[in-house]
């Protein structure tokens, strides 16, 4: 280092810039602590697998299957290993009803995760579909606070590209005590959680569907909001 350059940073302007930047991070610091504020956040595990959990209780729905993610590529991108990919039944369904089956997928994130995982609107789109339309539903379920969930439209085509067909798929998350419609609903949760020492959030996403001889049907807007009232009522 030069002379020249050693004078430059003895000159009283740096040495009182350099001084007020060192007191204000130890007086962050300090603050913080004082204020009992939680910066790093410790994990809170399950007590139980997500896919341990007794489906009877979800009756009229029946659990049909439960399935494992094999690929590794795909876990590691899912972010976490505490998931649930079920496939139910809705027993008091007509046969032919398009909210006869239900796929629903958990997942669980806890401690500090570096961000909200992909949503459906980018994951079903990177599957090949068209993202066609979606908003912000909130349905009133008794006993719990109003559930706010993503209604998200997608099409995508089938036959040889002759022919298209809709379809909806629905998420909320549950994060640190509250329900959320959105990611950045729920970033601004474990973002404001300053004073406890764990954090964690889970996704809850379903799609309705049915299957006959001409392959899958999917309900309508009114059908989905239907079942999504029923199925989150159990």
């Amino acid at each position: 280092m030069t002379q020249k350059h050693l004078k430059s940073y003895l000159q009283p302007a740096f040495i009182i810039c350099a001084a007020i930047l060192l007191t204000a991070a130890v007086a962050k610091e300090a603050v913080i602590r004082a204020l009992g504020v939680q910066m790093v956040k410790e994990p809170i595990p399950l007590q139980h697998p997500l896919d341990e959990m007794d489906a009877t209780v979800l009756a009229p729905y029946e659990l049909k299957e439960s399935n494992r993610i094999q690929n590794r590529d795909v876990l590691e991108s899912l972010g976490t290993e505490e998931y649930m990919q079920w496939i139910l039944e809705d027993t008091e369904a007509a046969p032919g009803s398009p909210t006869r089956y239900c796929s629903l997928f958990i997942t669980y994130y806890t401690g500090n995760p570096d961000m909200v995982p992909h949503v459906p609107d980018e994951c079903y789109v990177g599957g090949g579909n068209t993202r066609s339309g979606g908003e912000t539903v909130t349905l009133d379920i008794p006993g719990h606070d109003a559930v706010p969930f993503q209604y998200v439209m997608f099409q995508r085509v089938k036959d040889n590209m002759m022919n298209t067909e809709n379809f909806s798929v629905q998420y909320f998350f549950h994060a640190n005590g509250k329900y959320s419609g959105s990611r950045t609903d729920t970033r601004l949760i474990l973002g404001s959680n300053w004073f406890s020492k764990y954090s964690y959030f889970c996704k809850v996403e379903w799609k309705f569907y049915s299957v006959d001889s001409f392959g899958m049907l999917y309900p309508d807007k009114e059908q989905t909001l239907e079942a999504s009232r029923k199925l989150l009522e159990r």
